[in-house]
């Protein structure tokens, strides 16, 4: 089979051809439909995440998918052969980006049944990034109010519909272009970031949990307009300890965590508010109840783009230069290879 192989890094991405994966006893065999390219795939090539979670290289790439099961593992129980599945296998796991992949079926969950198979594949890393920022850290209620940046993202776009099925006020920024794709999804307030400073429009506003998808800049920004004892959900900032102890790394990693967060961790306390960082984990429950969602017409996937698997590194590439509406996935049925844009 074919498959996209980190070997060491900072180096490229190489394909290569290997002997197709056997399930372990809790493990499921997918043949892999559509697998979505994320910033994480690019971080972790990079190594930012080595001192952290540790991987054995070399390794097949990629944490989402959507398929079909070819085979469980003895220990498996409800899934079979056949069955349609999407998940998201975890930056340790990984293997998406291979035509064979073998997942802990505690990772996935059966796909959605009113969409493509292929949009499946758009949705396990933004629901779940939704579903852990919004449900599992921000506890959001109705009434409250959600500013997410970035709201014409993978991300974004799933963090407006959770929000705003939660009861939630939504407020996002982006581009003038992206305007009537985030209030279609449900946002209320639109701030376009190139004209508009987002603090300043919210000045009146105050908001309850921001899911920032930048970092930098924008993430210390971001703590000034929350409410006292509101939340920054930090998906592509700075680190905090926390990600050490859900990694399981040592004291010295969680120490080093800490002090590199400190500064923002000490800005976020002057104001009365908070920061956590979000590394998501795989989660089938979680991807069901999304399945559901998507089912009853409450979620949808936003898919920018569909390319052939052959072209993953191309996707990856398009990803990281930005501009994107919606998820960029690659797809190993050749039809689907096109572009929805």
């Amino acid at each position: 089979m074919k498959a996209f192989v980190l070997e060491t890094y900072g180096k490229p991405l190489r394909a290569v051809e290997m002997p197709e994966p056997m399930p372990a006893p809790h493990e499921v065999l997918v043949r892999m439909v559509a697998a979505g390219v994320n910033h994480a795939d690019e971080r972790t090539r990079i190594g930012e995440f080595k001192a952290v979670f540790h991987l054995d290289l070399p390794k097949v790439m990629g944490g989402e998918l959507s398929g079909e099961v070819i085979a469980v593992g003895e220990d498996v129980t409800g899934f079979g052969p056949g069955d349609r599945v999407y998940g998201y296998t975890g930056v340790v796991g990984m293997g998406s980006w291979a035509e064979v992949v073998a997942v802990d079926a505690a990772a996935l969950a059966p796909a959605p049944s009113s969409i493509p198979l292929v949009d499946a594949a758009a949705l396990p890393v933004v629901a779940l990034t939704a579903w852990q920022a919004l449900v599992t850290l921000g506890q959001v209620r109705p009434g409250q109010t959600v500013l997410v940046h970035g709201g014409a993202g993978g991300v974004g776009s799933a963090v407006i519909q959770l929000a705003k099925h939660l009861g939630a006020t939504v407020a996002t920024t982006a581009s003038a272009d992206s305007a009537d794709l985030v209030r279609a999804l449900g946002a209320d307030v639109v701030i376009d970031y190139r004209s508009e400073d987002f603090v300043e429009r919210l000045a009146d506003v105050p908001v309850d949990i921001v899911v920032d998808t930048q970092g930098g800049d924008i993430t210390t920004r971001s703590l000034r307009v929350l409410r006292r004892g509101g939340l920054v959900v930090g998906i592509a900032g700075t680190p905090d300890p926390h990600l050490a102890d859900q990694a399981g790394a040592g004291r010295v990693v969680k120490a080093a965590l800490a002090v590199l967060s400190l500064r923002l961790r000490r800005q976020a306390r002057r104001l009365g508010v908070r920061y956590r960082f979000l590394f998501i984990q795989p989660d089938g429950e979680a991807l069901a109840a999304a399945a559901g969602l998507v089912d009853d017409g409450v979620l949808r996937p936003v898919v920018d783009r569909v390319l052939p698997f052959d072209d993953t590194l191309v996707a990856l590439d398009q990803l990281l230069a930005g501009r994107a509406r919606g998820k960029i996935l690659v797809t190993t049925t050749p039809e689907e290879g096109v572009n929805h844009a």
